[in-house]
């Protein structure tokens, strides 16, 4: 399986941090199903998500373009 080089997962990961939950997993899905074989598990460790949290933007990203939760947007909770 194809590797990103240091600096595009640099790249990757700033900008999967700048992205609301729903794009995250989503995003994730999508460069997952780039790599194929073995995609989930690479991209799960690489923004250190769970391999379910890619498994489910797959499916969002299958139901698209029809989007129940289109404009919505989780409000970030408070840090104690």
């Amino acid at each position: 399986m194809q590797r990103y080089s240091r600096q595009v997962e640099k790249d990757m990961k700033n900008l999967y941090r700048s992205l609301s939950e729903k794009d995250r997993r989503r995003y994730a899905a999508v460069e997952a199903e780039k790599l194929g074989y073995g995609g989930i598990a690479y991209v799960s460790e690489l923004f250190g998500c769970e391999p379910d949290t890619i498994r489910r933007g797959q499916a969002d990203v299958d139901a698209l373009p029809d989007d129940a939760a289109l404009g919505r947007v989780r409000k970030k909770g408070r840090a104690e």
